[in-house]
Parts: structure tokens; C-alpha cells; sequence
């Protein structure tokens, strides 16, 4: 009798250890909350997965930004007897970046920012179209020029201009433009989490990096 008492004990105990063996990696787990690094990430798992401050702000900045080169190009495609190839590139801008603005809008709502958010007037006070105030390149972006983008009053000279002069503008405008771009998306890669707007920020320095060069090449033939 004391054999089988004593053979169940042995069985209870080696149960019970069992058990506590289980239950001990669940109870020290870690809480994600208690991560300093994870607090400025969310999670979209409808969209590429996390995502943190830096891609919310760069993609509310540069949808602002390929608002402006579509307008820029708009405004070339309305000139009478612009340079045929500069508007030809004119209307590539226009169809490259106009779907890619949608496209980050999208990603926007899904994040809880949506088009109507905090975006539509990042760029400052008295632009165009959330644009920067009054400055110049020889009259382009002066002291109020951010990330390449061109002021009311460089849009006005560009609507003004005619002929080889607005195909030129364009062009130099547009280079700017372009390097601004370039460096926002640099920065992102250093900064951003979610992988689509990573894949946007390549995409757009290997495209645009493309244009500058064929832009400059445009603008030394005219």
C-alpha cells in the first residue's frame, strides 16, 4: 500500500512540475508595450505590415509634392509651341505620378490619415495649394523653398512664359523639383518601416534620378 501511495505522489509531483515548466516561458513573455523601440510602430497587416511616424510624414509631404509636379505639368501640356520632347516628358510626369498619388492616399486612409488629414497644408502658409510662399532661383524657391517646391510666384512665371522660354522654365523648375523628391525619399530609407512606401521611396529615386539627367541633357539642346 505505501508503494502505490507513495508511486502516485511521485506521478503528481512530476505532473506538477511538468505544468509549471509549460506555463513558465508564457508568464515571463515580455510585453510589447513595455518596448521603447516599438511604440512609434502600428501595424497595417492590409498593407504591408508596420508602419511608423516617418512613413506617414513623408508620404503626406510627397503626395503634396507630385500634387505640384502634375500641376507644373498641366501648365507646360497648356503652352503654345512648347518643345515637343519637353512636353512629351511633361505628360509622363503627369501619368507617372498622378496614379502613385492615389496610391499613397490610399495608404493614408488605411493608416487612419486620410487625403482630407493634416497634409493638405504641411508645407506652410501662403503657398500654392499647400505650396511655399514667394522666393526665387533666379527668382525659384529662395528662402522659402522646401524639398524643391516651386512658389506661386515661379508658377506664374512658368503659366506666363511661351515657346522655348517655358519649355526651358519647365525644365529647370522641374529639375529642382526632381532633386527635392530624391532627398525626401532618401531620407525615408534611413527612417521609414512600412516596405510599400520603402519600395516608393526606390522607385522614386531611381525614376527621377533618370529624369534630372535626361532634363539636363533637354536643357542643354534648347
Amino acid at each position: 500500500m505505501k508503494t502505490r501511495l507513495s508511486a502516485v505522489a511521485v506521478s503528481v509531483f512530476a505532473v506538477s512540475v511538468a505544468l509549471t515548466a509549460c506555463g513558465g516561458p508564457a508568464q515571463d513573455a515580455e510585453d510589447p508595450a513595455d518596448d521603447p523601440a516599438a511604440q512609434n510602430e502600428q501595424t497595417d497587416p492590409a498593407n504591408g505590415g508596420e508602419y511608423n511616424d516617418s512613413d506617414v510624414e513623408y508620404v503626406s509631404g510627397m503626395i503634396v509634392h507630385h500634387q505640384q509636379a502634375v500641376e507644373m505639368s498641366d501648365i507646360l501640356l497648356q503652352t503654345d509651341d512648347a518643345d515637343p520632347e519637353v512636353s512629351a516628358l511633361a505628360e509622363d510626369i503627369r501619368a507617372a505620378q498622378q496614379p502613385e498619388i492615389e496610391q499613397m492616399e490610399s495608404w493614408l486612409e488605411t493608416w487612419g490619415n486620410g487625403p482630407d488629414g493634416d497634409h493638405d497644408g504641411m508645407m506652410g502658409d501662403g503657398g500654392h495649394d499647400g505650396m511655399m510662399g514667394d522666393g526665387g532661383h533666379d527668382g525659384m524657391m529662395g528662402d522659402g523653398g522646401h524639398d524643391g517646391m516651386m512658389s506661386e510666384e515661379d508658377l506664374a512665371d512658368l503659366e506666363s512664359a511661351e515657346g522655348d522660354e517655358a519649355s526651358r522654365l519647365f525644365l529647370d523648375q522641374m529639375i529642382i523639383h526632381h532633386e527635392g523628391a530624391v532627398s525626401m525619399a532618401e531620407d525615408h530609407l534611413e527612417t521609414g518601416e512600412n516596405p510599400e512606401a520603402l519600395e516608393l521611396s526606390e522607385n522614386v529615386i531611381s525614376d527621377q534620378s533618370a529624369e534630372i539627367e535626361e532634363m539636363e541633357e533637354m536643357r542643354d539642346s534648347l
